[in-house]
C-alpha cells in the first residue's frame, strides 16, 4: 500500500459499506475499520456516520485528505491507486464488456428497483403493478438476467472473479435482509452465493465488518 496512511473504511452495519471491506480483504491491504451500529428501531445510520459525507449514506472512506463516497467510485478508487487495477479488467482483458455491464448493473437496476419494491410494500401497494403482473416486476426482471448470466458464466465478468461480483454480491444477499427474497426459483444465482460467499476474503470481511450477522447465502 502506497505510504503510511491508512484507508480508513467506515462500515455501517449491514450495509453496501460491506463491499469495500471484502475488497480491502480480497487485495490483502492494511486498512483502519470503523464500525457503526444503526439505530435499534428505526434501523438507520447514526448522526456521526451521517457527519462523515453530505449525504449521510454508506459507504465512506477517508484516505488523507479524501473522502469519498459511493461503492463503485470507491472500489474503482482503491483497486487503481492501491491494487495496479487488480479485480478491475481493462479493455485488453476477457469479460471487459461483461465486467463494465454487471458492475453498473448492481447500483443502475439492481438495487433501485429492489428499492422501488421495498418502498411499494411499505407503502401498502403492490410491488408489481396490475398492469405489469403478466410480466411481473423489474427486480423479477434483473433476476433472471442475473440467473441467465449465472447459466453461462461462473462469474458476473466471465470465468474469473472481479470487482462486479464484490458489487453485485450485497443485493444478491444482504440486502435480503431489508428485503426478502426467496432464491429458490433461481438455481444458478443459489449456486453463485454459495459459492462466492465461501471465499476466504468475504468471510474474513463479515466477521470483521458484521460479526453478529448471518450472512445470506441461501
Amino acid at each position: 500500500m502506497k505510504g503510511t496512511q491508512l484507508i480508513k473504511v467506515h462500515h455501517l452495519g449491514i450495509s453496501q459499506s460491506e463491499r469495500i471491506v471484502w475488497q480491502c480483504e480480497e487485495l490483502n491491504l492494511d486498512y483502519q475499520l470503523l464500525r457503526y451500529d444503526r439505530d435499534p428501531v428505526s434501523r438507520r445510520a447514526p448522526l456521526e456516520y451521517k457527519a462523515l459525507s453530505r449525504l449521510g449514506i454508506a459507504p465512506v472512506i477517508e484516505d488523507g485528505d479524501l473522502v469519498l463516497g459511493e461503492s463503485g467510485a470507491i472500489v474503482e478508487y482503491i483497486s487503481r491507486r492501491y491494487a495496479n487495477g487488480r479485480l478491475i479488467p481493462g479493455p485488453g482483458d476477457a469479460g471487459f464488456v461483461d465486467f463494465l455491464f454487471w458492475f453498473h448493473f448492481a447500483n443502475g437496476t439492481l438495487v433501485p428497483s429492489i428499492m422501488m419494491d421495498l418502498s411499494a410494500l411499505r407503502l401498502g401497494l403492490p410491488a408489481k403493478p396490475a398492469a405489469t403482473k403478466a410480466q411481473g416486476s423489474r427486480t423479477d426482471g434483473a433476476y433472471d438476467a442475473i440467473e441467465q448470466r449465472l447459466g453461462a458464466a461462473a462469474y458476473m465478468a466471465g470465468d474469473e472473479f472481479t470487482a462486479a461480483d464484490i458489487m453485485m454480491f450485497f443485493p444478491l444477499t444482504t440486502m435480503r435482509f431489508f428485503a426478502p427474497r426467496d432464491l429458490t426459483p433461481y438455481p444458478n444465482v443459489r449456486a453463485y452465493v454459495r459459492r462466492v460467499g465461501e471465499r476466504p476474503a468475504y468471510r474474513r470481511a463479515m466477521a470483521k465488518a458484521d460479526p453478529d450477522f448471518a450472512p445470506l447465502l441461501s
